[in-house]
């Protein structure tokens, strides 16, 4: 499995920025100055250690006040940067956009699992930034979610195209099954979630069930003794408004694609 480098990422999202150099900030006379990132709204806080990075990588001295996960309010110092100006404002934005948006993801996830059972975990997907996924699923995990897979080479997961490629669920999942012990299968039926259980998949997502799909489905899958063999998870045209209803259904898992690519970011600001 390949490794993660977020100070190399992080060092890469600073350089996008700059480009050659901070002409503006090229511009200050040489002084050392104190600022702080204050939040503009109440939040959960994501990102707080690798904005920490971000300042570091020019040199800058951070205090952090709100660590990841703590819940902020309006006027709320979350970080104390000190250092040469030139190389906090050359930083500023980009770090201010990660805090953003990762506090912004952590906010949302966290109302959502608010709204479903404990025993019902709240998932992200692979519906991400390029760039930006093992931040992004950061902070879902920091809001109160789970990650779920990062990549592809993590876990089989057979969907709509790969069946319909090979115009057979079962021969997918025999195919699976002789290399791997633990694969995802997507269904759009009860059928087919039956089969899938039968032959051994050990999560089944039901894809744009709606909640009476859903309690039918585990209704057959207990009368065959199939549900405690398996993970449901329930996804597609879940959100805010319907959540509480998916999550009284009894599936073990919600996942929500909006929650990392329709994000609404939390307003921060840096003030000298």
């Amino acid at each position: 499995m390949l490794s993660f480098n977020s100070k190399k990422q992080l060092s890469e999202f600073l350089a996008e920025d700059i480009g050659k150099e901070d002409i503006t900030s090229a511009l200050l006379s040489k002084k050392k100055i104190s600022v702080k990132i204050i939040s503009r709204e109440s939040a959960i806080i994501a990102g707080v250690k690798h904005a920490k990075e971000i300042f570091k990588l020019k040199g800058s001295n951070v205090k952090i006040l709100k660590k990841d996960g703590s819940k902020i309010k309006p006027k709320d110092t979350i970080m104390i940067i000190s250092g040469e100006s030139e190389n906090i404002l050359m930083c500023e934005r980009t770090a201010l956009n990660l805090l953003t948006r990762m506090s912004g993801i952590a906010t949302q996830t966290n109302k959502l699992v608010k709204k479903i059972p404990k025993k019902t975990k709240l998932y992200a997907t692979r519906k991400t930034a390029p760039g930006l996924r093992y931040f992004d699923k950061e902070a879902v995990e920091i809001g109160g979610g789970k990650k779920h897979r990062l990549r592809l080479d993590e876990m089989v997961m057979i969907k709509d195209n790969h069946i319909a490629v090979e115009n057979s669920l079962l021969l997918l999942i025999k195919k699976a099954k002789k290399k791997y012990k633990k694969f995802e299968v997507e269904v759009e039926n009860t059928s087919d979630a039956i089969l899938a259980a039968k032959e051994g998949s050990r999560i089944i997502m039901l894809d744009n069930f709606t909640p009476f799909q859903i309690r039918k489905t585990i209704k057959v899958l207990k009368e065959q003794k199939l549900r405690n063999q398996v993970l449901l998870e329930a996804s597609g045209g879940i959100n805010s408004k319907n959540i509480t209803k998916y999550g009284k259904t009894g599936v073990d898992i919600i996942s929500i694609g909006s929650i990392t690519n329709s994000v609404i970011g939390i307003d921060l600001s840096l003030e000298i």
